[in-house]
């Protein structure tokens, strides 16, 4: 059968069969609805491969130590893991980051499980008091929305501490949310500046007062007691509230006389050493955040929801405190569906135009010019069914090869 044949053959069979063509364009039209509502949404394609970090702050460790006391037993454990193509590492100062990149085609939270596993097997290994950590299921394409807390009336530290405790532990409940990352401020600390020569005056060696301060600051359950029928829990409190409770804690008898922590050193609130600051139009300190979406999540309704957590926070902070948005990627994502929807309704009335122009035939004109709507359709569901997101390149890609299919016909 010649082409031509088969073209005609089903041109006939289509006309017969009206009802039924109809009911198949119909199917069509809704399936391919439902799976453009369902697609995930993201303004760029994520472009990163599967890979999972190990993160392990060694505080006071140069960058050479780094590498050979933690790096380099990390990396060891992590040879050979199932399916693994890469093991990568940067050691700074303080800092180790080991990347274990895995094949596509294994899920990410599978190759976390190997990688804590393996992990397990590397901590005996590591110096004392490092706790490697595994970084959040999370790209650098998940950077959703980004945002200032300014205020003229409170200093750094005030702003920070209460983005760190209030704002950032709200936002992290928000579902499709893996991380919040804080800039800038100054980061409050309780500070105990030992005296050396009251450390001297009462023959007291530096070290017995951290392990007095570090026993001191704990509670402890001390079984219950029964009487009269009833039983009573009891509980030893000794968590510090304040700065004055650590300068309570007793370091040892001195023939009889207790030493406190106050009567050797003194307690106070200040800031941490900062390695970097925030700025904003050149008006001083601020504080910034950076809302990071879990991996797969679908961007717009993750910021959706973000901005409106983001409302409730800011309904709810102190006087002279205000939130100030300065990155949204949903507005990348309206702006690329935007151009879309322009590029094709702007297709659609050329087409109709030109052919209007050559043929002067209306139902012809309309005719080809469904098809560059149908084909979309039948686009998303086959990104729906293999899992590509909806993004400036995936859409832009099927528009392109709509237009080339307009143009062939």
């Amino acid at each position: 059968m010649t082409p031509s044949g088969f073209v005609e053959r089903s041109v006939a069979a289509a006309l017969r069969q009206r009802l039924f063509v109809l009911l198949c364009l119909a199917a069509l039209v809704l399936t391919g609805v439902v799976a453009f509502r369902q697609l995930p949404v993201e303004a760029f394609p994520d472009l990163t491969n599967n890979q999972v970090v190990i993160v392990t702050e060694a505080p006071a460790l140069a960058a050479p130590e780094v590498e050979q006391r933690v790096t380099y037993p990390i990396e060891i454990a992590m040879m050979g893991a199932p399916n693994t193509e890469e093991v990568r590492s940067v050691s700074k100062f303080g800092l180790s980051i080991v990347t274990v990149v895995f094949a596509d085609a294994v899920p990410v939270y599978f190759a976390r499980q190997l990688v804590a596993e393996r992990l397990a097997d590397a901590r005996g290994r590591l110096p004392e008091g490092l706790e490697p950590t595994l970084g959040p299921v999370a790209t650098a394409f998940g950077e959703i929305y980004q945002y200032l807390i300014e205020s003229d009336d409170h200093d750094a530290m005030a702003v920070k501490t209460l983005h760190d405790w209030d704002v950032r532990t709200r936002l992290r409940s928000v579902r499709g949310v893996g991380e919040v990352n804080s800039w800038g401020g100054l980061t409050q600390q309780y500070q105990v500046v030992v005296d050396p020569a009251a450390l001297e005056k009462y023959r007291l060696p530096l070290r017995d007062v951290y392990a007095a301060i570090a026993a001191g600051n704990t509670s402890f359950s001390g079984g219950y007691i029964e009487h009269s029928g009833e039983r009573y829990a009891v509980r030893g409190v000794g968590l510090v509230t304040n700065a004055a409770d650590i300068g309570r804690i007793v370091i040892r008898a001195v023939e009889g006389t207790p030493v406190t922590v106050a009567d050797v050193a003194r307690v106070e609130i200040a800031p941490m050493p900062r390695q970097g600051a925030v700025t904003r139009d050149g008006r001083g300190e601020s504080v910034a955040g950076m809302v990071i979406m879990l991996q797969g999540e679908n961007g717009r309704d993750v910021a959706a929801r973000v901005k409106a957590r983001m409302a409730e926070v800011e309904a709810q902070l102190p006087d002279g405190l205000s939130v100030v948005p300065f990155y949204d990627q949903s507005d990348v994502i309206t702006r690329t569906a935007q151009t879309v929807r322009k590029n094709l309704i702007e297709g659609c009335l050329l087409v109709v135009v030109v052919l209007l122009v050559f043929l002067r035939d209306v139902r012809a004109a309309l005719i080809v010019a469904a098809v560059i709507p149908l084909s979309m359709l039948t686009g998303f569901i086959g990104m729906r069914i293999f899992g590509v997101s909806a993004n400036l390149m995936s859409l832009g890609a099927v528009l392109t090869a709509c237009s080339r299919l307009l143009v062939e016909w």
